[in-house]
């Protein structure tokens, strides 16, 4: 089995220093950007966990992957079109894993912690979960080990997958070049699905390659009209990394809880959209979608009614 290195450990000097130029920056007046520091330091704290947590974990992560290697009936050679492949590849996974996050609140409840921050800027890359293999998410990726790839392998081009989404995690670049923001995933796009807007709540899963939200509808781009807020639809109000991490977990038990024996109940609140609730009273993304489409279709109906004047000014 092949040795790769961990791209995310050789990137930290990276992050340090561009976090700090980033700061800098802003704080002075030279590029546009907002810095909370509570916010920042929070963000930071979590980023610092999830490595520790990682550390302690990644073993359990490699064994279970290894472990289905073994069911795989050819193994594909360590070479530069194989970490090519694995590497766009693990992309579409990634696409499918981030949207499943946004999708199953037993997986929301591990990747809230990356939207619960209400500023947008490169500390917010690095706000990151605190649960390891718990959730099960980096599961989603056994397929690439089924089909042949060494699991060190697909290590690596998540780490790599990981390092390129850190960039786009700020306000300060607009946009990139037509061509590159046609392929790419960029701060622009980034921005929209940080969004709590219900115009961009739950679009542009892309990690790398932004043509997989054009493939399967979930792309909107960035309007210049309408500048996205930032954080979760319920704001945590908090700066505590446990609450951070955990929040949702223990929003999920009570809820959970308050439906009594009825495994039935927990089950669907396990794998339904965040807002989901076995009484009907529900508040995912898709039904504040409709509640805004419904606005906007009245407000439009109201303007072609008014009298001819009153459209004009």
């Amino acid at each position: 089995m092949t040795e790769f290195p961990s791209p995310v450990l050789f990137a930290v000097p990276f992050f340090i220093i561009t976090i700090l130029g980033e700061w800098w920056a802003v704080r002075t007046g030279r590029l546009n950007g907002h810095y909370g520091t509570k916010d920042a330091f929070a963000s930071i704290a979590m980023g610092l966990g999830n490595v520790a947590i990682n550390a302690l974990t990644s073993a359990i992560g490699l064994a279970v992957f290894m472990y289905f290697s073994q069911f795989s009936t050819f193994h594909l050679p360590p070479t530069w079109w194989t970490l090519a492949l694995a590497f766009v590849l693990y992309d579409l996974v990634y696409y499918w894993k981030h949207r499943f996050a946004h999708r199953m609140r037993w997986f929301w409840m591990e990747h809230v912690t990356h939207h619960s921050s209400e500023e947008y800027n490169l500390t917010t890359a690095v706000r990151q979960p605190w649960f390891g293999p718990l959730s099960g998410l980096t599961f989603l990726g056994i397929p690439l080990v089924l089909i042949g790839f060494d699991p060190l392998m697909v290590f690596f081009v998540a780490g790599l997958n990981l390092v390129y989404q850190y960039w786009i995690h700020t306000r300060v670049i607009d946009r990139m070049p037509a061509w590159f923001e046609a392929v790419m995933n960029t701060p622009s796009h980034h921005r929209v699905h940080h969004a709590t807007n219900p115009k961009y709540l739950d679009m542009n899963y892309a990690g790398v390659f932004i043509i997989w939200d054009k493939m399967f509808g979930t792309f909107i781009e960035e309007d210049p009209d309408e500048e996205p807020v930032y954080g979760i639809v319920k704001p945590i109000n908090s700066y505590n990394p446990i609450w951070i991490a955990y929040h949702e977990m223990i929003a999920l038990i009570r809820d959970c809880a308050s439906d009594g024996f009825a495994p039935v109940c927990w089950f669907m609140r396990i794998i339904k959209p965040p807002g989901w609730s076995p009484d009907g009273q529900h508040s995912c993304s898709e039904d504040i979608r409709r509640e805004w489409l419904a606005q906007q279709a009245a407000a439009t109906e109201r303007s072609e009614k008014a009298p001819a004047y009153i459209r004009t000014g």
